[in-house]
């Protein structure tokens, strides 16, 4: 004890320990704040549901303290997949933040890109929607009973091949997706969304709203098969509805050539001057013509006198 209260040792013992902090702690404190890392940050706007493609992100190098754990340091762990959150230029990629699957809620409002739009009709009876077995990617027809108050039930040409890409339960979520507890009563579906033109949404607005359809499966299978009853329907839709543009160029061409007409009428037509100065001359031609005849009367008259005369 007595060598610990000598003040001389006590001094010995801070400058050492100073010394190790200033030469040894410190350092080594300062390397670790300094220490550079590469990392993944966002450089344009990213939705929840986008797939993140390269130029969405790049690599950057950042202090190395203090960063969130599962920050994102390589940009081929984020190259095509999904956010699962919204993202905006300057945040670090975090592993919670990204997924291989779109979220399944709504994931597939995300691709519409303005070509086709998403339409919802009831299924008003459990059979109408082949009794709940309906899943998104199945190419179905649409059955019109009693189509247009004609008496017969028939498959719009519109509405041959349409694909499904939801079946929502009344709930208001995704009775082909939602995840439920094996002891849940699973929900039937409410509606089922399609994916279609803008032409077909009109024709699925009026059976929805005669409320009679029914909907009857005609393929379930890969991407690639059911893509070719879309273009087969697709081509039919073209063909439908490009007689009423040619009707119209028709018309056009008409009220062209009949504008034309007109124009040709307008040109033939005298102009009023002309008319007027062409009466004039006919006026004075006539009054020429009566002061010749009354002077070969004049002549003529004491000719007939001297005669009578003698």
């Amino acid at each position: 004890m007595s060598f610990f209260k000598n003040r001389t040792v006590i001094g010995v013992i801070c400058i050492i320990l100073s010394l190790v902090i200033c030469f040894a702690v410190t350092p080594l404190f300062n390397k670790s704040m300094s220490q550079k890392v590469e990392i993944v940050r966002v450089v344009k706007e990213i939705h929840i549901g986008d797939e993140i493609t390269k130029d969405m992100v790049r690599m950057v190098e950042v202090g190395g303290y203090n960063l969130p754990d599962g920050v994102v340091k390589d940009t081929a762990t984020v190259i095509g997949r999904f956010a699962s959150a919204d993202m905006v230029p300057g945040d670090y990629i975090i592993g919670s933040k990204i997924a291989d699957a779109p979220a399944a809620e709504n994931a597939y409002l995300y691709s519409l890109n303005g070509e086709k739009q998403a339409i919802s009709v009831t299924v008003k009876a459990f059979a109408n929607g082949l009794s709940g077995k309906l899943m998104s990617g199945d190419i179905v027809s649409v059955i019109a009973p009693d189509y247009k108050k004609q008496g017969v039930t028939v498959i719009p040409a519109e509405l041959q091949y349409v694909e499904v890409i939801a079946v929502t339960a009344n709930s208001g979520y995704d009775a082909n997706t939602r995840e439920q507890a094996e002891d849940e009563d699973r929900e039937l579906p409410g509606t089922v969304t399609l994916l279609v033109s803008p032409e077909q949404s009109k024709v699925l607005a009026d059976l929805e709203a005669d409320g009679k359809l029914h909907l009857s499966l005609v393929y379930r299978g890969t991407k690639e098969n059911a893509g070719k009853f879309i273009e087969a329907q697709d081509e039919l839709l073209e063909a439908l509805y490009a007689p009423k543009e040619e009707d119209s160029e028709g018309e056009e061409t008409e009220g062209e050539k009949t504008e034309e007409g007109e124009a040709e009428g307008t040109g033939d037509a005298a102009d009023p001057k002309e008319t007027q100065e062409s009466s004039e001359q006919k006026e004075g031609s006539s009054e020429k013509t009566e002061d010749t005849a009354n002077t070969e009367g004049d002549r003529e008259a004491p000719a007939s006198g001297d005669g009578e005369e003698q």
